[in-house]
């Protein structure tokens, strides 16, 4: 029997039962294969790709406006996140196929989210980038949702820090990884674009061969547009702990996308970096180091003490050091050191926090749908961190409150992470 096989997924009966076997190398590895080419397609372009091309698109005389439309193109498709994420992932819920219920989103997912890329990369108006980033920001949102969704299904609650890290440490991988091919491979933002485009399908590829959960068609729930809009409501007061790790996340994902989605532009122009780009890759590297080593080690550490919270709380606490270091004393000797930090806390915050949304989840028939919701958290401050980071720097001239903020979004996330109860 293969590691795949080891696997399977639950019969269709049991698809909304907690998962109790362990998965296996082979299914971990799909899985890490799968997130790589999702974080090197989403984040390449975040990093350098898109504000690169939105920047020679414009050639202002003033580089914050730059910045600023950088920060209204991602405005926007936040707002487009906000409903894909649980839509997506409320119809794989209940999608009852011969294929699973999480694999045609994850297939179809990816073939949008490639597309998009490829399109995006042969445009040259503004609103035609901004219209093609939103596309791909859907794509990315479908695939995500169903990914994200068969940890609940398949993984057991005592091996989800473990898995969850293989979710994380490949960002870190998929960022350099994607940097030193959009710049020392190919040249060119077409070509660029493409080369991800192409990575994240083939990187997919392994997962859609795993065993999928299938629903019997009188198992699967009526899909109607008011019951959809009607369960993407989740009562805090029912539901205090879904809140508060919600909340957590929106703050410390905020704080993190303050503090990295703005990073090539700083460099440029708030430090003056004739070598922007390169130090770009080196800060990353090490950003990369520290949260593979978090991600993993403290996923698995927090799975045998069967402590979530602390970890979560620390890793916020390590993210906004990281920022009030920069905003003290911005430098690029400081900036490394940051990012060691930064990568550190933010590698265990995505690999335990992940974790411990499972375990919170109101409704085990609605786990695609739920942890959609909990997605939107993290991909939406992508989204909106950069603007609100735009809009500070337009009001000021400095990226110093940038990483202010940066450190007060981080510090309340702690703070809303602590109040969860039912979850050690």
């Amino acid at each position: 029997m293969t590691d795949l096989d080891a696997a399977a997924a639950p019969a269709a009966h049991d698809a909304f039962a907690e998962p109790t076997r362990r998965v296996g190398a082979g299914w971990i590895a799909a899985f890490a294969s799968a997130w790589l080419g999702i974080w090197m397609a989403q984040l390449t372009p975040v990093q350098l790709l898109l504000p690169a091309q939105i920047d020679a698109r414009l050639h202002p005389d003033d580089w914050i406006e730059s910045v600023v439309a950088f920060g209204v193109v991602s405005g926007i498709a936040a707002v487009f996140v906000i409903v894909a994420y649980p839509l997506t992932g409320a119809l794989s819920d209940r999608t009852a196929s011969r294929f699973g219920r999480r694999r045609p989103w994850i297939a179809g997912g990816a073939l949008l989210f490639a597309g998009a890329l490829v399109l995006l990369g042969l445009q040259t108006q503004l609103w035609a980038i901004g219209a093609a980033w939103v596309l791909a920001t859907i794509g990315f949102c479908v695939m995500t949702a169903a990914l994200t969704a068969t940890i609940s299904d398949q993984v057991p609650v005592g091996q989800r820090g473990f898995v969850s890290g293989w979710m994380s440490a490949p960002q870190a991988v998929g960022i350099i990884a994607g940097l030193l091919l959009v710049t020392m491979v190919v040249t060119g933002a077409a070509a660029g674009y493409a080369v991800v485009a192409g990575a994240l399908v083939l990187l997919a590829v392994p997962f859609l061969f795993v065993p999928d959960a299938r629903l019997d068609a009188g198992e699967r729930a009526r899909v109607t547009a008011r019951h959809v809009v009607a369960s993407l409501w989740i009562s805090p007061r029912r539901h205090p702990d879904f809140g508060w790790t919600l909340l957590s996340r929106v703050l410390v994902s905020i704080g993190n996308a303050l503090g990295t989605g703005l990073l090539l532009y700083f460099l440029m122009f708030g430090l003056g970096d004739a070598n922007a780009e390169d130090d770009l890759i080196v800060l990353t590297l090490v950003y990369m180091v520290f949260v593979i080593l978090a991600s993993l080690g403290f996923g698995r550490l927090s799975d045998r003490l069967g402590r979530r919270r602390l970890f979560v709380f620390l890793a916020a606490l390590l993210q906004g050091l990281a920022a009030l270091l920069l905003a003290v004393a911005p430098g690029l000797g400081t900036a490394m050191t940051a990012a060691g930090l930064l990568g550190l806390g933010y590698g265990c915050f995505l690999s335990v926090d992940q974790a411990l949304a499972t375990q919170v989840l109101p409704d085990p028939a609605s786990r695609g749908k739920d942890l959609g919701i909990m997605n939107i958290a993290t991909a939406v401050p992508q989204s909106i961190g950069p603007l609100l980071g735009a809009l500070a720097v337009a009001a000021t001239g400095s990226f110093t409150p940038v990483f202010v903020l940066c450190a007060a979004f981080t510090f309340a996330g702690a703070l809303a992470v602590s109040r969860v109860r039912s979850v050690r």
